[in-house]
């Protein structure tokens, strides 16, 4: 067994593909269109499956805002230099709608840097530092 996708719902899908292509560096893997059925899909990642797991982007037709809820945590990022990746977020987030939520620093308890983010949507990614990645 391996983890395939996790899928996000988005009230813009295009902001959406925007934020975690120019922002996080994804690529747009691919995407489908089911106007009978009322939504788009769009995947993106670092690589395609089955050697990287996605992110696939739900758009519900006429959906603007989702409640997140009390059960969703976030989604994780290993990156070289969490300080850089979060200036660079910094830069790049601002025009759509991505936020730093807690600035670089070594995890409570630990000596692992990380940082943490939130999409446009309000979903929440922690990068996390590991030198090589």
């Amino acid at each position: 067994m391996r983890l395939l996708h996790t899928m996000l719902r988005v009230g813009d899908l295009q902001r959406a593909i925007r934020f975690y292509t120019e922002v996080m560096g994804m690529q747009l893997l691919r995407t489908t269109e089911r106007p009978d059925q009322k939504y788009d899909l769009a995947f993106v990642g670092y690589g395609r499956n089955p050697e990287h797991a996605e992110i696939e982007l739900t758009y519900n037709y006429g959906v603007e805002k989702y409640e997140l809820g009390t059960a969703y945590g976030h989604l994780a990022i290993g990156v070289p230099d969490v300080a850089a990746t979060c200036a660079a977020v910094r830069e790049k987030a601002a025009a759509l709608g991505g936020a730093i939520t807690r600035e670089p620093g070594p995890v409570k308890g630990g000596s692992t840097v990380i940082a943490f983010i939130t999409d446009p949507d309000g979903y929440k990614i922690e990068l996390i530092e590991q030198r090589g990645a």
